[in-house]
């Protein structure tokens, strides 16, 4: 028997990575909203890596936080290392990467939620949604609460159905060893929604004490200050805790192939799709046979625990196969293994039934974000999460809804790529992914979304301004540089040669010079400092505009070319499967995906430049039909 319970603008199912920044954004954009998860202590909790960040990851992460999301504030709050990746490479690919104090994660973003206005946080699982007319109105939980609202988010992860599998042993479950969640899954795919099972792993956690590190290499964090978040202004670098680097070994390899029978990866077992990239490592040392040896890094899992996630070893063998694997790596030969590691399925939704608004087709008010649509990663979740609570805020409030484009943000990459393309595999997110990834850089991600963030109401007023305020200082020391004129002077001169520039043979601007690879700002700023000091953000914004000025106008220039296409709207009722001149691969897929606009149409697979021709024609004539 159930029970009317409450009524909320907005109730977001699940409180992983995904739910927990869809909540917060309905709420802080004035929704009264309800998030439900099935165990309040397991609130934005990590059941895999200890960490946040790293490629095209960490770009997401600032892009959150950018748009007035909360994982980048988090993490600046309870890391315990910080480094930036591939600094030898250029600004593109610069990521940054910090290792979680896991617990305090958790506890830090919950104690934000509790705080949170408009926000109720309450422990229920949900088993099915209340449907009317193809329209979501609310959901009911397990022990009958019925709550009712105008839009529902759902963010339940590798929950529904899951099953968790090591060696032979197989049992429902949620990560963890946290209860599944099963009727909400059948009733999805009683709502017509399509389901697919993708599987995951974890690896082994063991004793921190039992590890010889001196058979190790120190992973030390950055002795610069660096922070995910553009508001954080206390930086911790003295008391990081390092990662240690070690590696499988002869002997590693030799107990895998020998127990390969065992494993659920070849034995049949496991039918769910894995990722491709996050093997396990019985599927590394088969697939790379000819690597003697392949990278682990042992990675505490917070301040308070001597819990140690031993990245790259990600297993579903046996327990007992996995404590022979474990002792056979230089340094962990004594090792007590306090967890193991295992795998497991899930269903997932098929992206490809969502608009970009992650609102799914068949039921109008309903969303889903994370890796319940088929992505991995907490950093996908996240981003996902927010644009879902976003846009059920919109619709609900009876805004626009916002769509990121592939030019705007990696969150807008990924997004497409579901809705568009789908996946059939765990989705994750690579700056390969990115056309215009000199566009989308760790650095700039305030410069492309802070305005967005600032007009839905999640920038305060009081951060935007401060924001203006580096927008002007950028321009001013630019147009500093582009007026201030040198000659080849003695010190001129002097440090080209130290630099390894050619020297001047006249006179040129500081703007021009700076655009020499071997100059830097740093440099000419020793030279010729403004009269007030540039910060540093402001400096690093300054340099690579400048430095990479042709490349970005270039860039620019293809997206104008990619505007035009997205401009091109596609109208819903477009009936693909009558329209005669398209391939009917291209009339099923274009039918299925009902893509926005041409550009969205020339992404989908299968659809090829002869039908996109064939489709502007038709467009054309059924615009003029309409007028």
């Amino acid at each position: 028997m159930g029970y009317k319970a409450g009524s909320f603008d907005v109730i977001v199912v699940g409180a992983g990575h995904a739910g927990v920044e869809a909540a917060l954004a309905a709420a802080r954009m004035g929704c009264s909203t309800l998030l439900l998860t099935i165990n309040l202590d397991m609130i934005a909790y990590m059941p895999c890596n200890p960490s946040i960040g790293g490629p095209a990851k960490g770009h997401v992460v600032r892009e959150i936080d950018a748009l007035g999301g909360e994982m980048g504030r988090n993490i600046d709050k309870t890391y315990i290392q910080m480094r930036m990746l591939n600094t030898g490479k250029g600004p593109a690919v610069h990521a940054l990467r910090a290792q979680a104090d896991k617990f305090l994660y958790q506890h830090e973003m919950k104690k934000t939620i509790e705080e949170t206005d408009n926000l109720v946080l309450r422990q229920g699982m949900v088993e099915s949604l209340l449907v009317e007319n193809g329209v979501c109105n609310g959901v009911v939980t397990k022990t009958g609460a019925e709550y009712d609202a105008k839009a529902v988010v759902l963010t339940t992860g590798t929950y529904l159905r899951g099953k968790i599998i090591i060696g032979d042993l197989q049992y429902e479950s949620g990560p963890n060893n946290m209860q599944p969640s099963v009727e909400l899954s059948h009733h999805l795919r009683e709502l017509g929604l399509e389901l697919v099972r993708f599987k995951t792993g974890t690896p082994p956690r063991v004793h921190g004490s039992t590890i010889d590190y001196s058979q190790t290499e120190i992973q030390p964090g950055d002795d610069v200050p660096r922070a995910f978040s553009y508001e954080t202004t206390e930086f911790r670098v003295e008391d990081q805790l390092p990662c240690w680097l070690t590696y499988t070994s002869e002997d590693t390899h030799t107990i895998i192939n020998s127990n390969l029978h065992r494993a659920p990866m070849f034995s049949g077992v496991i039918e769910g799709t894995g990722p491709r990239y996050c093997p396990s490592i019985e599927d590394k040392i088969v697939r790379f046979s000819d690597k003697p040896r392949h990278q682990l890094f042992l990675e505490p899992e917070g301040r308070n625990t001597e819990e140690v996630y031993v990245q790259g070893l990600s297993t579903s063998m046996p327990e007992e196969v996995q404590l022979d694997i474990l002792k056979s790596i230089p340094g962990l030969e004594n090792v007590k293994m306090m967890r193991p590691g295992y795998a497991i399925e899930y269903d997932s939704v098929v992206p490809s039934q969502l608009w970009p608004t992650l609102e799914t087709k068949q039921v109008q008010g309903l969303y889903t974000a994370g890796q319940l649509n088929g992505t991995s990663g907490y950093e996908e979740a996240a981003g996902q999460g927010l644009l879902a609570g976003i846009n059920a805020a919109c619709k609900v409030q009876g805004h626009d809804p916002i769509i990121l484009d592939r030019s705007q943000a990696y969150i807008g990459v990924m997004i497409d790529d579901l809705v568009t393309k789908g996946t059939n595999e765990p989705y994750r997110l690579l700056t390969s992914r990115a056309e215009y990834r000199l566009l989308l850089r760790h650095d700039n991600a305030d410069m492309r979304l802070t305005e967005i963030g600032h007009e839905i109401g999640l920038i305060p007023d009081e951060r935007f301004a401060r924001f203006e305020v580096k927008k002007a200082q950028i321009e001013v020391e630019k147009e500093r540089l582009l007026a201030t004129k040198i000659g080849p002077t003695p010190e001129v001169q002097q440090m080209l040669r130290e630099v390894g520039s050619k020297e001047l043979d006249n006179g040129i601007d500081l703007y021009s010079l700076l655009k020499r690879p071997e100059v830097s700002y740093a440099r000419v700023v020793e030279l010729f400092p403004a009269e007030i000091d540039v910060p540093a953000d402001v400096a690093e914004q300054v340099e690579i505009q400048i430095k990479y000025e042709g490349y970005i106008r270039k860039q620019l220039q293809d997206v104008e070319r990619l505007k035009k296409m997205e401009q091109k709207r596609l109208p819903q009722n477009l009936d693909y499967l009558n329209i005669h001149g398209l391939a009917m691969e291209a009339r099923q897929k274009l039918d299925k995906v009902k893509p926005l606009s041409i550009g969205q149409a020339s992404r989908i697979s299968g659809v090829t430049p002869a039908d996109i021709s064939v489709l502007l024609v038709y467009l054309e004539t059924y615009n003029k039909v309409a007028k």
